[in-house]
């Protein structure tokens, strides 16, 4: 058998070193011998008066063939200890019998660029171009003003799906590219929206402020505060509040200017009603990982004017009391009156810098066989997938034409808005209710750590970007996408009686990720291709929690987690777009679950049984497939064609979630409207081109009168019987902080998504066709035809494999005979 072979190949190969160091051995020996032989025997020696000499001579002669032996020596011996360690060594080398590619060969076409993201070309096009409008009177200042006008993106504008469809599956005309472009108009107080294109063409612009929200303008107060109003509000907080409180500062907190800083971090939304800019800034110490070092000073600005010499400090907390004015919390801070926090320095209990210099590396993946995908520009080809992908600056990554052997799957997959809603008794987080693509979640996509954030052999892809800026930014390696095999068979089977035999896969699947630092918390979103034909959008939270200062009544919203410091209760929700197509546009939604019911017994009268059953369901409206978090829902939610399998069953795709969420935060709540998605665990709409996101740009700051409200998408209650829709899918968790969330929250258990499986949708599970299954029954455990683990020793480079053994029918069952 092969792993004997290759035990006697072993013995084998030390045999022959052993007689190559023995023969080197008596080669030295043979050389000095002759060395010394050189030398006249005494006997023969004629002593006369020059004998001194010649015996001077002798001597040197003497000791020079010494040296020649030894060096002689010295060398072999290194030629020896070389030639022992290649032989121990010769069972651990490579045996490179197959070539290994890069990647596969693979048909792509350019199909895909109607998805893709614009190229930096296109970026810098559009800007001049936007700049080069007078009337619009954009400054070109990376640092502008909120009193001057901003062009704060430039982002794809997506095709409307019908002429992507055309375009991708009938010939028909490629859609022009254009971007949409947002411009802050500070000069006169409101927002705008336009559509620039075509980007291979002529450029043009058109006012869209309109045609997609149904307002001439969007309220000013509710833009993004941009990095220009952060340096007023730096600039701000050094002259109005450092700088007068600068012996208080230094006394509690360790303040010394322009050496050891107070770092803020604010709260959101920023005041109580709609037109406020009234910001909570609380502030930490000057570390890494300033999230959980809050110092319990905070101040309340009011910063909604647009020249910032109008800003005002309205209020202030200290170690829990609230003063109205900076010169009232002097006064109480010299006479007393206020419990004061005196400075200690400490350990920074938030360094991610290990506490144990690290002494390995960790497993790291290879290709044997080379990667069995290809990228090429923004389309993907695995084994029986291909999609294009992109990345947007607000809601972050996205695929579309999502095709499984060459069937379309789904329209597109994207991530749509990630929330939280935090408890606390400290005004900075009493009211944070976070809109993270209302700051950016494409945004904060930095490069990825090699082995790492994603393994090191995985392809990686660039992005390009412009918002908040004034010139295009290049992230490298933003984008990851690599085969793994997550540990565990796909399927497998062994055969204990009647018919002995082994059958599996390993569960080898392609992913694609980013990971976004938005703040404290980092996002790792993974789309996830399977050989089955399922697809998975998740997303894994880690990073630093939010933290507070402990003050009284603070362990009512969650634990203490370092000296003085509270971890805040806080949700997660994260929202999906997933616009399914199952063998075309005309969907329906289905339902499926079980239920008890009571039956005889055909063969006795004796007692009835209670069994399980199937309940189905088709839902028709967009109000009645609105199932809301809280309440019973049928576990099997169906994306179905009315065309059927082979079986005669509506050929579908089901959508399982994944969620450990809290509970959503009451619709009584002002604030509530701009995430009135997160009602819904699912919401199924018809598909509607103007209803292209859950949420926007402008949520955070507007949050009680939204320009998007996502109810609304429901109330209109349209008809969901043969018509093009999509599922809006909310995943997430409840996060009590605790004492492991020091220094960082780790991703296990801290995470959700939405998987969608084929559900007779095919005759029979697809991935028994992949290249990757396994087979064997007794007498064929190192036959290679049809399990090729066996050969990887034989055929691979691989210095660690172990020899392939498998003995598992050993111990089956057997029935006599």
């Amino acid at each position: 058998m092969l792993h004997n072979r290759s035990k006697w190949g072993k013995l084998e190969d030390r045999g022959v070193c052993i007689i190559l160091s023995e023969f080197r051995l008596w080669w030295v020996w043979f050389l000095c011998s002759h060395t010394f032989n050189r030398a006249p025997e005494p006997s023969h020696l004629h002593f006369s008066s020059s004998y001194p000499l010649y015996l001077t001579g002798m001597v040197a002669q003497v000791t020079s063939s010494l040296v020649k032996c030894l060096l002689i020596i010295l060398g072999l011996i290194s030629v020896i200890v070389n030639i022992v360690l290649i032989c121990l060594n010769s069972s651990r080398l490579p045996k490179c019998h197959l070539q290994v590619q890069d990647s596969i060969a693979a048909n792509h076409t350019d199909h895909s660029m109607v998805f893709a993201d614009l190229t930096a070309l296109e970026y810098l096009a559009v800007r001049d171009y936007m700049w080069n409008q007078k009337d619009l009177k954009i400054s070109h200042s990376a640092f502008a003003k909120p009193s001057e006008n901003f062009l704060f993106l430039i982002d794809l504008l997506l095709p409307k799906k019908q002429d992507a469809l055309y375009y991708l599956d009938q010939h028909g005309p490629k859609p022009q590219r254009k971007a949409t472009v947002v411009v802050f108009f500070g000069q006169s107080s409101y927002l705008k929206e336009y559509e620039v294109g075509p980007l291979d063409g002529h450029l043009r612009h058109r006012d869209v402020t309109k045609e997609r929200y149904n307002v001439e303008n969007l309220p000013f107060t509710a833009r993004t505060v941009t990095i220009g109003e952060y340096v007023e509000l730096f600039i701000f907080l050094e002259s109005q509040v450092f700088q007068k409180l600068e012996k208080e500062l230094r006394e509690s907190f360790g303040y010394i200017p322009g050496k050891r800083n107070l770092n803020p971090f604010e709260g959101m939304p920023r005041g109580l009603k709609a037109g406020d800019r009234k910001t909570w800034i609380s502030f930490f110490r000057d570390e890494s990982g300033i999230y959980i070092h809050p110092v319990g000073f905070e101040v309340l600005i009011n910063h909604e004017s647009k020249n910032s010499s109008d800003w005002s400090v309205l209020k202030l907390l200290y170690n829990g009391k609230y003063f109205e004015t900076l010169e009232s919390f002097k006064k109480d801070y010299e006479t007393g009156l206020v419990t004061k926090i005196v400075y200690k320095a400490i350990p920074n209990y938030a360094s991610l810098k290990p506490r144990k210099k690290p002494t390995g590396l960790s497993p790291q993946q290879s290709y044997l066989q080379g990667k069995r995908f290809s990228v090429k520009n923004n389309q993907v080809i695995y084994m029986d997938w291909t999609f294009a992908f992109g990345l947007s600056s607000l809601t972050g990554m996205r695929v579309f034409d999502v095709r499984f052997r060459g069937e379309r799957i789904a329209y597109e997959i994207s991530v749509q808005e990630a929330m939280s809603v935090y408890g606390s008794n400290t005004p900075g987080m009493v009211l944070t209710k976070f809109l993270d693509s209302s700051i950016g979640i494409g945004r904060f996509a930095h490069e990825l750590v090699r082995g790492v954030d994603c393994p090191h052999v995985a392809t990686y892809v660039d992005v390009y970007r412009y918002i908040d800026t004034n010139v295009t930014h290049r992230f490298r390696n933003a984008i990851c996408i690599f085969e793994y095999d997550v540990g565990r068979p796909l399927r497998r089977h062994f055969s204990d009686f009647f018919y002995n035999s082994y059958g599996g896969m390993p569960n080898s699947a392609l992913y694609m990720r980013t990971i976004t630092a938005i703040g404290n918390y980092d996002y790792i979103w993974d789309f996830i291709f399977y050989q089955s034909g399922s697809v998975e959008a998740r997303v894994h939270a880690t990073g630093y929690i939010s933290s507070s200062y402990k003050i009284d009544g603070s362990l009512r919203y969650g634990h203490q987690v370092a000296q003085n410091v509270l971890g805040n209760i806080h949700t997660h929700f994260v929202n999906f777009k997933v616009d399914l197509d199952i063998l075309g546009v005309n969907n329906n939604f289905l339902t499926k679950d079980m239920a008890f019911e009571e039956v005889s017994l055909p063969w006795t009268s004796e007692r009835k049984v209670k069994v399980p059953y199937l309940v189905e369901k088709q839902t028709k409206t967009e109000k009645e497939a609105a199932l809301r978090h809280g309440t019973k829902t049928p576990r099997y939610l169906h994306v179905a064609s009315d065309r059927t399998n082979r079986w005669g069953h509506e050929r579908s795709y089901r959508l399982q979630l994944t969620s450990f969420a809290g509970d959503h935060l009451p619709e009584s709540e002002p604030e509530e409207r701009s995430m009135s998605w997160a009602r819904y665990k699912v919401a199924i709409t018809k598909h509607k081109d103007n209803e292209p996101t859950s949420s926007s740009l402008y949520g955070q700051n507007y949050m009680w009168d939204p320009v998007v409200d996502f109810s609304k998408y429901v109330e209109d209650d349209e008809s969901i019987v043969n018509q093009d829709l999509v599922a809006w899918v909310t995943a997430g968790f409840l996060h009590i902080p605790h004492a492991e969330d020091i220094p960082n929250t780790v991703t296990v258990g801290n995470g959700g998504g939405v998987l969608l499986r084929p559900h007779n949708y095919f005759d029979e599970d697809p991935s028994i066709h992949s290249p990757d299954g396994v087979y064997f029954a007794p007498g064929s455990e190192h036959d290679c035809e049809y399990n090729k683990v066996a050969c990887l020793e034989k055929d691979l480079c691989s210095p660690t494999l172990e020899p392939y053994t498998y003995n598992g029918f050993e111990g089956v069952m057997t029935f006599g005979g």
